[in-house]
C-alpha cells in the first residue's frame, strides 16, 4: 500500500496544502495576477481570432483593464470616500432618531419596559471618537511611513500584480498545455473532463456573478441617487456586492436604503416607496435577464456553500484564502458530484436499496 501510487497522490496534495499554508503572506500578489489572467484569457484569445497576436492581445486587455481601474480611481473613489464620511458624520444623529422616534415606536407596539433601549452610551462613545478621526490617520500614517520596509513591501506587491499577471495571460494557453501534457496517459481523459467541468463552473461563476454584481449595483446606486437618498451611491454599491449570493444583495440593500430613507425622508410615503421599486425593478432585471443570459444554470454552487467556502477560506490563510476559496469549492463540488455518481453505481448503494424493500421482520 505505502508504493501505491494513489497513496503517492495524496502526500502530494497534503504536501502542496502544508506548502500554501507557509506561503500564504507572499501569495496575494500571484493569486490576484491568476484571477486577472483567467478572467482576462477569453478575451485574448477573442481577440486572436480576429488576428490579433497572442502579446498584442494581452497589451489590449491590460489596457482595458488599466482604464478601468482608472476611471474607478478618478470617478468612484472620491465620491464613496464622501459619502463614507457622510455616513460617520450622521450616525449619532442616526442614532438620536433611532431613540427618539424609531424605538420608541416599537417599544409602544411590543409593550416593552421604558429602559430596555440603552442608546445613550453608544451615542456619547461615539461623538468622542469622531472628533478623534484627525489623530486617527496621523497615527495610522506615522505608523506606516515608521516602517519604510513594510512599505516598499506592500508597494512591492502592488507593482508585482501587474507583471504577473501579464505574463500568466501570455501564456496561459502554453501552461494548459504543458500541463495536460503531464497527466498520466491512462488518466488523460477523465481529469480533463473534470477540469473542464471545473472551469465551466468556476468560469460562469467568476465572469457570470462578477458581471451581474456589477450591472446590480450600477442600477441600485444610479436608481437611489435619482430618488435623491444621500447615501444612495454606498448603498447601491454594497447591494451590488453583496450579491455574490443570490438574494442576499436585496436583503442588504433594501434594508439599509429603507433604514437611511426612513431618516432622511421621515415618513414620507412616496420616497420610501420609490427605493422599495428600485430593489423590485432590480431583481426582476436580475432573474429574467442578466442571471439567465450572464450566468445561466451552470454554477453548482448553492448560496450557503459560497458563504461558507468564502468565510472559511478567510479564517484559514486570511485574504489569500479569500481568493482561493471559490475556485477550490468548484473543484470540491465537481468532485462531489461524481462521487455521488460513484455511490449510486456502488454495490453498497445497491445492497441498501435492496435491504430497504424487504418487509420488516415480525417483533
Amino acid at each position: 500500500m505505502i508504493d501505491s501510487p494513489r497513496w503517492l497522490w495524496i502526500a502530494g496534495l497534503l504536501l502542496l496544502g502544508w506548502l500554501l499554508y507557509l506561503l500564504h503572506p507572499i501569495l496575494s500578489p500571484f493569486l490576484i495576477g491568476v484571477l486577472l489572467a483567467y478572467l482576462g484569457d477569453p478575451l485574448v484569445d477573442r481577440l486572436e481570432r480576429w488576428k490579433l497576436s497572442r502579446t498584442w492581445g494581452v497589451i489590449v486587455v491590460f489596457a482595458l483593464f488599466s482604464l478601468i481601474l482608472a476611471l474607478l480611481l478618478l470617478v468612484l473613489v472620491p465620491l464613496l470616500g464622501k459619502q463614507l464620511m457622510r455616513l460617520y458624520e450622521l450616525a449619532p444623529q442616526m442614532i438620536d432618531w433611532a431613540q427618539h422616534q424609531a424605538l420608541p415606536w416599537v417599544q409602544a407596539q411590543l409593550g416593552l419596559d421604558d429602559g430596555f433601549w440603552r442608546f445613550d452610551q453608544l451615542k456619547t462613545a461615539f461623538s468622542e471618537h469622531l472628533g478623534k478621526t484627525g489623530d486617527i490617520v496621523g497615527k495610522v500614517l506615522a505608523k506606516v511611513t515608521s516602517s519604510g520596509l513594510a512599505l516598499l513591501a506592500w508597494l512591492a506587491n502592488l507593482l508585482l500584480i501587474p507583471v504577473v499577471s501579464f505574463y500568466l495571460m501570455r501564456d496561459w494557453d502554453l501552461m494548459v498545455a504543458k500541463l495536460r501534457g503531464l497527466l498520466p496517459r491512462n488518466r488523460e481523459g477523465f481529469v480533463v473532463k473534470l477540469a473542464g467541468e471545473c472551469h465551466e463552473v468556476l468560469g460562469a461563476f467568476l465572469r457570470g456573478q462578477l458581471l451581474v454584481m456589477l450591472a446590480l449595483g450600477i442600477m441600485y446606486a444610479v436608481g437611489l441617487m435619482l430618488i435623491g437618498l444621500e447615501l444612495g451611491l454606498l448603498i447601491g454599491l454594497l447591494a451590488g456586492l453583496a450579491s455574490i449570493v443570490p438574494y442576499l444583495g436585496v436583503v442588504v440593500g433594501i434594508g439599509a436604503a429603507l433604514t437611511a430613507g426612513l431618516f432622511q425622508f421621515g415618513g414620507d410615503f412616496y420616497p420610501l416607496l420609490a427605493i422599495a421599486a428600485v430593489f423590485v425593478a432590480g431583481q426582476m432585471l436580475e432573474g429574467m435577464l442578466l442571471t439567465p443570459w450572464l450566468v445561466g444554470d451552470r454554477i453548482g454552487l448553492h448560496p450557503v456553500a459560497v458563504i461558507f467556502a468564502i468565510m472559511a477560506g478567510g479564517q484559514l490563510f486570511g485574504f489569500s484564502g479569500v481568493l482561493l476559496a471559490l475556485p477550490v469549492a468548484a473543484v470540491i463540488m465537481v468532485l462531489v458530484r461524481h462521487a455521488h455518481d460513484f455511490y449510486k453505481l456502488s454495490a453498497l448503494y445497491g445492497e441498501s436499496s435492496s435491504a430497504s424493500d424487504e418487509p420488516p421482520s415480525p417483533a
